[in-house]
């Protein structure tokens, strides 16, 4: 059953068994585990169904401190679906697909070069929950090395050493979450989806130990309470710390927080470009196929470059994935047309000295590139593909590849260790239901910088050993190229660890403290590999279901 939490009124208390406070792929996925249970389930979604409304899109406004903004509005998705929605890879299925892949076995280990590192279970106890999970996200067989999708047609790329390594990369389909499964709740005799539902604040009994109802605002500023057995926080990395800090009638400083751990080590994944990959044998883009987006037994499949977990281990490296794009030897023009454009426009104007000074180099290196492309336009000559994160297809679409390309294009997505000061915290202004903002204390630490230096120079390294040609990175005035400082992947801000001193929920994702309040999220995980995070999300998502139904039974047996 879904309702409009309009149509509730004013004040009034509904009763559940279980409350699960968003409606992104962690609740949905709870929430699907729990329908045709003999207990009742409440799913709380900030947005409707379609794209927010102002008012609503408002609330994901988040205040800065610092100069590395990773949170925008865009990409808190207050909508039933959640981030699904928001999602943007192009497949033959969907135009909102989302890249797949598990954490590597040393994202879960403790490194002594990496502070704050370790999860409290391993990659094998979390398994069987990845297994499960690539059916609920629509993506294939849970097969992740190369040697499972690697043929004649399109081999890996060898390498002289273990230190570099393919890694594939599967892609799901996210209308999934906000269409599919929209349809099999709505038909859950015990679930009940609750749309335009803001979670303000969590009630705890007198002791503070047990959460015993959630406030629930619209944003016409209607209010009415959810009372619960157990309330499963699963509103994203921001709202989860948000809601907690918030909720502080009984413990001053919010729940889980006694030893001030809820909203530190905030994550994200920011991808940098790397640089030019150039192949010291042009037939070599005939044989990159592994490396393009593209359909394998129907599955959609990508295969980028990862640093092995002995590397990782032995040489005391960051993680870091690495796609190629290949790119024709005049790619650089259409760089800058896009710059030059935005000087015609005058938009370049408005940035600052450095943003205009970034589009007349730009403008400048592709001068050369932009001649020839012109020249190949006038005489006839097709351009090549172009393809991207979103957009794949190259391998098969393009004819004379070794003619018209030139070179491969590098990107990388990229590991922030784990830093207690980079963070959330409560900010200084108000938000459209009147709760005290929140603010996102930012910084890019030079140890994350470093781990992008010597990823570089493994990678040099290993593609020259191997006869494959030579990698050239790319710096601007000697910084990194930010094609984003973050992918919208908020990661640790409740992290996991079995002592309440170092995280705020343990093993089973339980806050600290709290006897009935779980949190399903990137927020609980204590590093982020380079791995988009929704597998893991939804494997923890899975985890944390059959913790919950178990408890569920074991009560119903109790009062038998």
């Amino acid at each position: 059953m879904i309702i409009d939490a309009f149509t509730i009124s004013a004040d009034e208390e509904l009763t559940t068994d279980i409350c699960i406070v968003g409606a992104g792929p962690a609740g949905i996925t709870l929430a699907r585990e729990l329908a045709g249970q003999d207990f009742r389930v409440c799913l709380l979604e900030s947005g409707g169904f379609e794209k927010p409304d102002a008012a609503t899109r408002s609330l994901g406004e988040v205040e800065t401190l610092g100069d590395f903004v990773q949170i925008g509005t865009e990409n808190r998705n207050r909508r039933f679906g959640g981030n699904s929605s928001y999602w943007g890879v192009n497949l033959p299925h969907t135009e909102i697909g989302l890249r797949l892949v598990p954490l590597d076995r040393a994202d879960f280990e403790q490194r002594d070069w990496v502070p704050h590192s370790g999860w409290p279970f391993t990659y094998d106890d979390l398994l069987p929950y990845y297994e499960r999970a690539q059916s609920v996200i629509g993506s294939g067989p849970f097969a992740y090395e190369a040697e499972d999708w690697a043929d004649a047609d399109a081999p890996q790329l060898k390498f002289a050493s273990d230190r570099l390594q393919t890694r594939i990369f599967q892609f799901g389909n996210g209308a999934l979450f906000f269409d599919q499964y929209r349809r099999t709740l709505s038909q859950s005799k015990n679930v009940t989806t609750l749309l335009h539902a803001n979670a303000v604040e969590l009630e705890t009994d007198d002791s503070g130990r047990t959460v015993t109802r959630v406030r629930v605002a619209t944003v016409e500023g209607k209010a009415f309470w959810i009372r619960a057995q157990q309330v499963i926080l699963a509103a994203g990395a921001v709202e989860n710390t948000h809601l907690l800090l918030l909720s502080n009638k009984t413990q001053a400083s919010g729940l889980g927080n006694q030893h001030d751990q809820v909203g530190r080590y905030f994550m994200d994944h920011p991808l940098v470009h790397g640089g030019l990959f150039i192949p010291s044998d042009p037939s070599l883009f005939n044989r990159t196929a592994l490396y393009d987006l593209r359909q394998v037994n129907g599955v959609s499949i990508m295969g980028g470059l990862t640093l092995s977990d002995a590397a990782l281990h032995r040489e005391k490296l960051l993680n870091i994935a690495a796609w190629i794009f290949p790119r024709a030897k005049q790619f650089r023009s259409a760089e800058a047309i896009a710059s030059l454009k935005v000087l015609l426009s005058g938009k370049g104007l408005t940035g600052g000295l450095k943003t205009l000074q970034h589009h007349a180099q730009t403008i400048m290196s592709g001068l050369d590139d932009v001649s020839e492309s012109i020249w190949r336009k006038v005489s006839g000559q097709s351009l090549p593909y172009w393809p991207t994160l979103a957009n794949g297809g190259w391998s098969h679409l393009q004819d004379h590849k070794e003619s018209v390309y030139g070179v491969f294009e590098v990107l990388h997505i990229t590991e922030q260790t784990p830093d207690p000061e980079n963070r959330l915290v409560l900010g200084a202004g108000t938000d459209q239901l009147g709760r005290q903002a929140i603010c996102h204390v930012s910084c890019w630490s030079e140890q994350d910088k470093d781990g992008i230096r010597r990823a570089w120079q493994v990678l040099s390294e290993e593609i020259e050993r191997a006869g494959l040609g030579q990698f050239i990175p790319e710096t601007e005035d000697g910084e990194f190229i930010l094609a984003s400082p973050g992918a919208s992947h908020h990661i640790g801000v409740t992290r996991m660890h079995n002592d309440p001193k170092q995280g705020v929920v343990d093993a089973n994702c339980q806050v600290h403290g709290l006897s009935n309040l779980f949190i399903s999220s990137s927020s609980v995980f204590p590093t982020g590999g380079y791995a988009n995070p929704t597998l893991t999300i939804v494997a923890l998502s899975l985890r944390l279901a059959d913790r919950i139904k178990a408890m569920m039974q074991c009560r119903v047996l109790e009062r038998c």
